[in-house]
């Protein structure tokens, strides 16, 4: 329930409060007072599109706050304090403000949230029947919906289960799609990716492979200059092979001349240095030989390297500019391969679930089929009931389902035939109601929907429109009928039916010349008959406007005892 609402500097309402009462509540004025604000600013707390032209002229921003309480249905407020919301004494305080630059804040008891989020919540809280809501109840759509929540548990858990297995089916189903259209470059991709993997794998290539195979064929082609470098370098420490001399022979010459001066610790030193020379050039001279051993124990290498290298040279052309970036694409190109490969497991997969998935929905939409036409006719006489009294003893409403394809809410097609008159044959509600019609076609479907079930709040906005004198009247009993069991606000700019609210507020417009502002204020008991033969006469209260505002008054309190 909404307990309180606070507007400020909205369109012409420079700051307004208004204390909601549970049962029926009715905003009237002028026209062009701006009672309709009441309802812009409810519809921002459904998360309605934030429009900075609805922000009072020179003002910064308009705010709009709600105080809601959901004494009998506290599960209402779980999803609010999900997103963050803090809750006072069990009430929830929702924000909207709009500043004249056209930027937009929404709070749920204190945090700041996005404007959806905000709608999430509130939209369970408040439902608001609009001008609009007359062309939306001529949509297929629509009527389908209201249908469903006359149904409400027939109809409910499993249009639920529907829904969830619609979507399921509609992401498989484009998947599988997306998969068989690939079908053919699926093959391809992986007959190439197949015989590169099999080039890679008859080379088998090894990590830098390339790069020491290069090194190796550089010092075989310079091998003979290399040998002359070896040989000359040996035969400087160990002397040729046909003579003896080098470094050894002579180092070896210089030791045993100091030997010869045993005794002298100087000279015993030197020759100590000397004989570790000699050892360093042996261990020298043996890395040469054996150097000069392996340039002579490969004959054919460099062959052999050339082949290789070619071989690596093929792999490298199409798949990488090294050995390294080789291996590298053959890794992917296996995990890629794995992927494709699997891809028509997966397409088997999806063809199995899209067909089970068909199975369950066509038995679940015979389900829903069935539940709505048994629904339809109860709905349609209770309907009916409810227009007699309002002028329409001869209408007709007949619930159309028509089999269709399956769609998002089942294989049904719910269409509302209406015809006012005796002898006419229903036909589709957009096209043979009237303005007039609509909306007690509009209300008699709220009263019906609401018997028995508290819905919250339900706002109407000129739900009159089009109509009268005693139709007026009848709306108004039903509007107080509806608000037995649910919290309801009316903006109207009839008597008949602002005579049956529990609390009756009056927006009044001043203009001081330059700047047009509205105020909204409680019309107390004593001032009703004096608003109500206001409205009905249009000028100042007359006697005999008094007298009829009277008898308006004493019939709406009659109607609103308990039967």
């Amino acid at each position: 329930m909404l307990a309180e609402l606070r507007i400020a500097d909205l369109g012409v309402i420079s700051e307004a409060t208004l204390e909601l009462h549970p049962g029926l509540t009715v905003v009237t004025g002028e026209t062009g007072a701006g009672k309709t604000m009441v309802v812009t600013g409810l519809g921002l707390l459904l998360g309605g599109r934030a429009d900075p032209k609805a922000v009072r002229r020179g003002a910064e921003r308009a705010r709009v706050e709600g105080r809601f309480t959901a004494a009998e249905a506290p599960e209402l407020l779980a999803p609010a304090v999900a997103a963050g919301a803090e809750l006072e004494d069990g009430e929830l305080l929702v924000a909207r403000h709009v500043t004249a630059a056209g930027r937009s804040r929404a709070y749920l008891g204190g945090a700041q949230v996005p404007a959806p989020v905000c709608a999430t919540v509130t939209e369970a809280l408040i439902t608001i029947h609009g001008q609009s809501e007359q062309t939306r109840l001529g949509t297929a759509d629509r009527q389908r919906e209201l249908l469903d929540r006359f149904a409400g548990d027939a109809v409910d858990p499993v249009l639920a289960r529907y829904r969830a297995g619609y979507a399921e089916r509609r992401a498989a189903a484009a998947e599988l799609d997306r998969l068989r259209s690939a079908a053919q470059a699926r093959a391809r991709e992986v007959d190439l990716l197949r015989f590169g993997l099999g080039e890679i794998e008859q080379v088998d290539p090894q990590p830098g492979e390339d790069v020491a195979l290069a090194a190796e064929a550089r010092r075989l082609q310079s091998a003979d200059d290399l040998r002359q470098v070896a040989s000359t370098a040996l035969a400087g420490v160990a002397g040729s092979d046909d003579e003896a001399g080098g470094a050894l022979s002579d180092i070896s010459a210089a030791r045993k001349a100091l030997e010869a001066g045993a005794g002298d610790e100087t000279l015993d030193a030197i020759a100590g240095r000397l004989a570790e020379l000699g050892y360093g050039l042996v261990d020298v001279a043996g890395d040469l030989a054996r150097y000069l051993s392996d340039l002579e124990a490969e004959p054919g290498r460099l062959e052999q390297i050339a082949e290789r290298r070619a071989a690596l040279a093929g792999l490298t052309r199409k798949y990488g500019a090294s050995a390294d970036e080789v291996l590298a694409w053959g890794a992917d190109a296996a995990v890629r391969l794995t992927e494709l490969e699997a891809g028509d497991e997966r397409v088997e997969e999806l063809a199995k679930r899209v067909a089970e998935l068909d199975r369950e929905l066509t038995e679940l939409a015979g389900t829903l089929s069935e539940a709505r036409r048994t629904a339809a006719g109860g709905f349609a006489r209770a309907v009916v009931a409810e227009l007699v009294p309002l002028a329409m003893p001869h209408a007709r409403l007949v619930f159309t389902v028509t089999p269709v394809e399956l769609g998002p809410f089942g294989a049904d097609q719910v269409e509302l035939l209406f015809s006012a008159n005796p002898g006419s044959e229903p036909r589709s509600l957009a096209k043979v109601a009237s303005g007039g019609e609509l909306s007690r076609i509009r209300l008699a479907l709220e009263v019906v929907l609401a018997a028995g079930r508290t819905s919250g709040t339900l706002v109407f906005d000129e739900v009159d429109a089009g109509v009268g004198g005693r139709v007026a009247t009848e709306i108004g009993r039903r509007l107080a009928q509806l608000a037995r069991h649910n919290q309801v606000v009316v903006v109207t700019h009839l008597a008949q039916v602002a005579a049956f609210a529990d609390r009756h507020y009056m927006v009044v417009k001043a203009d001081d010349g330059q700047v047009t502002t509205s105020g909204v204020s409680l019309v107390t008991d004593e001032q009703r008959a004096a608003e109500l033969a206001r409205m009905m006469a249009g000028l100042e209260a007359t006697d005999s406007a008094l007298a009829h505002a009277g008898e308006l008054v004493e019939l709406a309190a009659s109607a609103r005892r308990p039967d």
